[in-house]
């Protein structure tokens, strides 16, 4: 079975590889969605695969790092695109997250990225 808790956070970035005139490669920000999912049996008794709080105190210290910040300036996210930053919140998370199944993030209504290690 899988379960997800979803996080917003605010950021801006700019994707510095890309060409100077296409729109990415200015600064901006996005209202992200990120869902981060795990997987494994049912436990019993308490009848959950896991504790939403688990994953949420997983995540926090993460949150305390992109929210509201420029994710250029963070190591590992020079160039941090949709995908680049699912892998990145993978690599943070997978220890904590034994049953880490699934890393989403979608940087607006229509896009975004789902990256399962």
């Amino acid at each position: 079975m899988k379960i997800y808790k979803e996080f917003r956070i605010e950021a801006a970035h700019r994707l510095p590889n890309l060409p100077a005139e296409h729109k990415c490669s200015r600064l901006h920000g996005h209202s992200f969605r990120i869902a981060v999912t795990v997987e494994g049996p049912l436990q019993q008794p308490q009848g959950w695969v896991q504790d939403f709080a688990d994953i949420a105190d997983a995540f926090q210290p993460l949150f305390e790092q992109l929210d509201h910040r420029y994710l250029n300036e963070i190591e590992g996210l020079e160039n941090p695109t949709s995908e680049n930053l699912a892998i990145w919140i993978w690599e943070r998370l997978k220890a904590s997250l034994p049953g880490l199944a699934e890393v989403e993030v979608r940087e607006t209504c229509t896009s975004g990225c789902r990256y399962t290690g």
